[in-house]
């Protein structure tokens, strides 16, 4: 397991990977906790991949993680075009797409799919990170869906309400294909369980995001 550190020495920059199985997941799952570690830290490089997305919703991807990364300097933005719901069926292709970025990036964090997520795309991406880097510091994010598979997160980054709304509001503007399709797209959903994790966070946190951490090293 790698050794994290926030406290950057010399200046370094954070490297930060996001790997999301569809367009908005990367922004739902973890766009506070990014946007605080954007105001929270000195230098930050961000490696961003979505991957399943078809003409119109590329378009969105690629214009929401420009949106929201504007302030920093070194990014990538990837979007690939594999078929949403379809990533176990086409595994060796996705393989080695995570292959290729292994070789690009050396991430300080990860943050990927909730390991138990009943979305089959959620769960390959969750279990291909987990395969391609094993000893990183990796963070699994929740996505609130029909399903009802949220679990037990032991990890919460408090998230300041203007954060909050900041990442709501993107949400909403950034992706119209969703407001209509998904009845759960809503102010009020993002709102809720942002309301939820930050009471699970203890008191005198309105709000945060959640996660999954599996392992961690102290130093």
């Amino acid at each position: 397991m790698q050794s994290i550190s926030l406290a950057r020495p010399h200046g370094d920059p954070l490297n930060i990977l996001c790997l999301g199985a569809h367009a908005d997941d990367i922004e739902i799952g973890c766009g506070g906790t990014l946007l605080t570690l954007l105001e929270s830290h000195g230098p930050v490089h961000i490696h961003w991949v979505v991957f399943t997305t078809d003409d119109d919703r590329a378009h969105e991807a690629a214009l929401s993680a420009e949106t929201l990364l504007k302030d920093v300097a070194q990014k990538s933005v990837s979007i690939r075009r594999f078929r949403d719901g379809f990533l176990p069926v086409s595994s060796p292709e996705v393989k080695e797409s995570f292959e290729e970025i292994k070789k690009e990036v050396s991430p300080d964090i990860i943050f990927t799919h909730y390991r138990d997520d009943r979305h089959q795309d959620h769960r390959m991406i969750s279990d291909l990170t987990w395969n391609t880097w094993r000893d990183h510091f990796i963070l699994e994010y929740e996505v609130p869906k029909y399903d009802g598979d949220f679990g037990t997160p032991n990890l919460f980054v408090p998230l300041g309400e203007a954060v909050c709304r900041r990442k709501i509001d993107h949400l909403l503007a950034s992706f119209p294909s969703q407001r209509g399709a998904k009845y759960w797209f809503t102010e009020e959903t993002f709102l809720a369980v942002a309301r939820l994790r930050g009471m699970e966070s203890g008191p005198g946190n309105r709000f945060a995001e959640a996660f999954y951490c599996r392992k961690l090293v102290l130093v």
